[in-house]
């Protein structure tokens, strides 16, 4: 099983002990998304010494403030890695009122252009700017030949199709699980078979509330992806696996 999407750095897990867990759950493949160029050194770090474990290049909208040459330099080198699969998490973050929005749209164009440049497909944090993130891609979609996650996905039924035919693959998490995601659950529902992926967010939105999450949980997550899509477990599975191998390559 493979959750490709998940954080460690600076988040306060006690290894070796969680990477053993993981791997008992029968989770082989971990991807590290990182928010900072710290974040990608620490998680490069982590996956040199550790089999499974992969690793993504990239800076958060949230962190952009100072995004500038020496950060796109920082991050060059990074997605030269033989173990970097992608650039990211990368994009738009419009949730709080005071979001500098020119400051993060030019760091997510710059960030596009250094996975084009790489030869990298990109993972995408996509939260309350449906319009714009579609505006991006629109533009963007020749510099994005080697595809794009939009991870976490949570712009509903009315907007998937639109990011589907722009070439996106959607991943889910520990959101499916709650009683209250209709909106993620009809979304899941709704993925072509071969555009969906399962991630944890880790140690974000676990499957049990109240509880830090793992990449541990992803059996969890393919079970109610499973549940929703009317499909069996182990075919669920396969799949992921077989969508996450086309998108990511460098994934063994």
């Amino acid at each position: 099983m493979i959750d490709i999407h998940a954080h460690f750095a600076d988040e306060g897990y006690a290894f070796p002990a969680e990477w053993e867990k993981i791997r008992a759950a029968g989770v082989t493949t971990v991807v590290l998304a990182s928010d900072t160029v710290a974040h990608g050194r620490a998680h490069r770090a982590f996956a040199a010494d550790h089999v499974g474990a992969y690793f993504c290049a990239g800076v958060h909208p949230s962190e952009t403030a100072d995004f500038g040459e020496r950060e796109l330099d920082a991050l060059r080198e990074l997605c030269a890695d033989e173990k970097c699969v992608a650039v990211g998490e990368i994009g738009l973050d419009y949730h709080y009122p005071d979001t500098d929005k020119r400051k993060q749209r030019e760091a997510f164009h710059a960030q596009i252009t250094l996975a084009e440049e790489a030869g990298l497909p990109v993972q995408i944090h996509s939260r309350d700017c449906a319009a714009d993130m579609l505006a991006v891609l629109r533009e963007r979609k020749d510099s994005l030949s080697r595809g794009f996650l939009l991870h976490c996905y949570s712009h509903g039924r009315e907007a998937e199709d639109e990011f589907l035919s722009l070439g996106a693959y959607l991943s889910f998490g520990g959101v499916v699980c709650f009683k209250n995601a209709r909106k993620v659950v009809e979304s899941a529902a709704a993925c072509p078979t071969d555009r969906i992926l399962s991630e944890t967010d880790s140690p974000y939105l676990s499957p049990v509330r109240g509880e830090k999450n793992t990449p541990a949980n992803v059996p969890a997550v393919l079970r109610r992806l499973a549940e929703i899509r009317g499909s069996s477990f182990e075919s669920m599975k396969e799949r992921i696996r077989e969508n996450a191998l086309r998108l990511f390559p460098k994934l063994l």
